[in-house]
């Protein structure tokens, strides 16, 4: 089991889904979790129900650069180190090609693209200084498996595991990795719009859509001295998704 005694791990989009079981797992693995959430109030629920030795909230919009600093700032502050960041916040917008706007593929820019661009460029100069850090990006198997009606959602997760390869040459001997997870079908908000889980999850491999829990396992992997020699690394949970159904 990976230990994060003593880390100290920065997650954005910490208050639902796949990024609240990824800083309830961390802390459980012993690590300090800063809990980054756009709504600061539910940031201080999660960080309230996992612990106040163990999590601390901060209001990080990762679409703002004055955020991305107060937040960093916070953690070198209080703890005087940052081991770990997961860049964990998404949207997801769904529309045909012809119909999608320049607007809605810049707020997907925005987030998914921009907001690891950001997030990275903060917490690496302190990571160069200890000589040491992990990043890790929560995509999406849509980067090199896109489904239909998200041709914008794809590019800009597509983009993030260009970005995030040439970072992990561009860092590697600095004593930082860069490494990306790749999430199929997973029971979220998000991914069920609250109509429940799709009968499509029958047919995959595993026979079932994923836990946000599963997720948080393969992301304590490469948080940890488990994963020492792995960067540029692409961690696929997806059931077998992208290997094609039984049913054909």
């Amino acid at each position: 089991m990976p230990d994060l005694k003593k880390q100290v791990i920065l997650i954005t989009g910490a208050n639902r889904g796949q990024g609240k079981a990824i800083a309830d797992h961390l802390a459980s693995l012993g690590g300090i979790v800063v809990v980054g959430a756009r709504n600061y109030a539910k940031a201080q629920e999660v960080a309230l129900a996992i612990g106040e030795e163990r999590a601390y909230p901060v209001q990080l919009d990762v679409t703002k650069e004055s955020q991305w600093k107060a937040a960093v700032d916070l953690v070198m502050d209080k703890f005087g180190k940052i081991d770990v960041l997961v860049n964990n916040a998404g949207v997801l917008k769904r529309k045909p090609f012809i119909n999608i706007t320049i607007d809605d593929y810049q707020q997907l820019i925005n987030v998914n693209q921009l907001g690891v661009f950001r997030g990275m460029q903060a917490v690496i100069p302190h990571m160069e200084k200890q000589q040491k850090g992990s990043i890790i990006n929560n995509l999406s198997i849509s980067a090199f498996a896109p489904i239909g009606n998200s041709s914008a959602y794809a590019a800009t997760k597509a983009s993030v595991v260009a970005m995030s390869k040439a970072a992990a040459i561009e860092l590697g001997q600095k004593g930082i990795r860069v490494n990306m997870v790749h999430p199929g079908g997973i029971e979220t908000e998000m991914a069920t719009q609250g109509e429940g889980v799709p009968d499509f999850y029958n047919s995959v491999p595993l026979g079932r859509i994923g836990q946000p829990l599963e997720i948080a396992r393969a992301v304590a992997f490469l948080a940890s001295d488990e994963s020492s020699y792995c960067t540029g690394t692409e961690i696929v949970v997806d059931g077998g998704m992208t290997l094609g159904t039984e049913e054909g």
